[in-house]
């Protein structure tokens, strides 16, 4: 979802409790403010059969499962993700969406234990794959454990979504840009697959790629009021990376944004947004 939320993903290893209840709210935001974008991929995609049984790598607290379960409603998803915490919530969701015999969730740390996934006809995996310790590696185990004639969907997120205007804020003009041009330079040397073209890699792996799709997403903030609470959550994991490469000036005027008592807080700018891409590979094992 993710989607590249700052410096843990969805299915990291080597959380702390509090780090791990923060992912899973900013998580929970993501499906919630870019739902209706999740759905259009998931309508993209190109399956010549409604599947039955469908993986979802690094699941987070469900986004890509329970679209999924909508779209195809004869499926059963078996989500996969190393966080106690994410499977908990997500098992929650399903339960109260009446949707327990259709998921089965999953531990595993996908770098060390490849689980018994079955023989699936889809794998779905959102803002994960940048997150491997060795993608090539995984890309060839979803290659193996897909069915013959099975699709494999890679999702990205184009870096971190942008929310304020190019010339806020007001005593800090192009602070948010200049935040991520350093958080860049720290995900270049923590995270290097991100941003990476994995049409050549799904290739590689013994993939025919079947479609490659670029979404992009500008949502504005009078079409959910969810956005302001994305944005605070946003910056604040960006600051976890940031914080040291940023100017004296700019640090203040950075957590004057993230002070929710503050005049200045993000929660009170009427001029919010959400804009980034999306980029969606459609690979099919032959």
């Amino acid at each position: 979802m993710t989607h590249d939320h700052g410096t843990q993903p969805a299915h990291q290893h080597g959380h702390d409790h509090g780090r791990d209840d923060d992912q899973a709210e900013i998580l929970d935001l993501d499906a919630e403010v870019l739902g209706e974008h999740i759905a259009s991929i998931v309508e993209w995609l190109p399956v010549a059969a409604s599947p039955s049984r469908i993986v979802d790598l690094g699941c987070g607290t469900g986004a890509g499962t329970f679209a999924l379960l909508t779209r195809f409603p004869e499926a059963h998803v078996l989500a996969v993700d190393s966080s106690t915490d994410h499977l908990h919530r997500l098992r929650e969701k399903t339960c109260e969406k009446g949707l327990s015999g259709r998921v089965r969730a999953i531990q595993a740390d996908l770098d060390t234990t490849w689980p018994d996934l079955g023989t699936p006809d889809l794998v779905w995996a959102s803002a994960s794959m940048h997150h491997m310790a060795d993608p090539d590696r995984t890309l060839r185990q979803v290659h193996d454990t897909l069915a013959p004639g099975g699709l494999f969907a890679v999702i990205e997120l184009a870096g971190f979504p942008r929310f304020l205007p190019a010339d806020a804020p007001e005593n800090a003009p192009g602070l948010e840009e200049r935040c991520h041009t350093a958080s860049d330079r720290y995900h270049a040397e923590h995270v290097p697959h991100r941003g990476a073209d994995w049409g050549p890699k799904l290739t590689a792996a013994g993939f025919t790629l079947e479609g490659e799709r670029t979404i992009t997403v500008d949502i504005e903030h009078s079409r959910s009021e969810a956005v302001g609470r994305y944005a605070l959550n946003g910056l604040r994991r960006i600051r976890n990376t940031v914080v040291d490469n940023l100017s004296a000036k700019d640090l203040t005027a950075l957590d004057q944004l993230l002070d929710t008592n503050s005049p200045h807080s993000i929660l009170r700018r009427p001029d919010l947004a959400v804009r980034t891409e999306r980029v969606v590979w459609a690979a099919r094992r032959p």
